[in-house]
């Protein structure tokens, strides 16, 4: 047996590890459970006011905001698409934003990056690890939202069959099953931003830095996907396609933007993981 052989379990068992512990440590911190606690409480103020606004015999939205809101007083797991399309234009980008802008200059403020790299893990393989650390915070996040909407959404309304988007009727079972994969979708939406931020997690030592630097772009690529003048550069934002998942409640189910949207997180996470592995591996690390 070869020393190559010899020696990939234990890789592979200080890959599994290194995971397994960068997991825990971002789910530890004070800084991660602010975030999914935020994302938690949407839901509940959203599912509240609708409830007092509907209190007195009247229409939720009053003909303003999403197409799911009207329906929420009908079936509460109109709720959970409420809920995340509320949050994946800010809350959802920025909490993935903070944990991806802290991944790698978060270790090096602190002085851990070079022990990190003293272990058998190498770069490449730390960068993918701290890549699949933000990508389950994605999951994570997501979940926590659809989670806390469906809670909510069950107490404060009634809950079965649904009318999709295009006028048909489904059974609560497979509605519940679109709202797995609506968030599935949504989780794999923030793969671009996940990306952006850890590529600027590799340029400075700051971890502050980094995170800001990451909101701030997601701001400033909302602001432009905003205007007209811009629509021809538009459909290359990474956020330009993340409500497409509404199209999952139509009947039959819409794929175009839903395709468009999930090739465009996935050229993100190429083009700009591919940067932070370029920058990462040929970065002095002296922190």
């Amino acid at each position: 047996m070869s020393q190559a052989e010899l020696t990939a379990p234990v890789r592979r068992g200080w890959t599994f590890g290194l995971l397994r512990n960068e997991m825990g440590t971002t789910l530890r911190r004070w800084r991660t459970l602010a975030l999914l606690g935020v994302l938690a409480a949407v839901p509940v103020l959203v599912g509240v006011a609708v409830k007092i606004e509907t209190g007195d015999g009247g229409s939720a939205g009053g003909g303003e905001g999403p197409a799911f809101v009207a329906q929420i007083t009908n079936n509460g797991l109109f709720l959970v698409f409420t809920a995340l399309a509320a949050t994946l234009p800010f809350f959802l980008p920025m909490a993935v934003g903070v944990v991806a802008g802290d991944a790698i200059a978060g270790e090096a403020n602190a002085g851990t990056l070079r022990y990190l790299l003293v272990a058998p893990a190498g770069r490449t393989r730390l960068l993918l690890t701290k890549y699949a650390t933000t990508m389950a915070f994605c999951l994570l996040a997501t979940l926590v939202v659809a989670v806390s909407a469906l809670t909510v959404g069950a107490l404060l309304f009634p809950l079965g069959d649904l009318t999709t988007i295009s006028g048909t009727r489904i059974g609560f079972g497979e509605g519940l099953g679109r709202a797995l994969l609506i968030a599935l979708v949504v989780a794999a939406s923030l793969t671009g931003i996940a990306a952006l931020g850890l590529f600027v997690s590799t340029l400075t030592n700051s971890g502050i830095a980094a995170m800001a630097t990451t909101v701030g772009l997601l701001i400033t690529v909302q602001i432009l996907d905003q205007i007209p003048q811009l629509d021809a550069l538009q459909p290359y934002f990474f956020s330009h396609y993340w409500l497409s998942f509404a199209d999952l409640m139509r009947e039959p189910v819409y794929w175009d933007d839903l395709v468009k949207n999930l090739g465009l997180q996935a050229l993100y996470a190429a083009v700009f993981g591919s940067a932070a592995w370029a920058r990462f591996t040929a970065k002095d690390i002296t922190a």
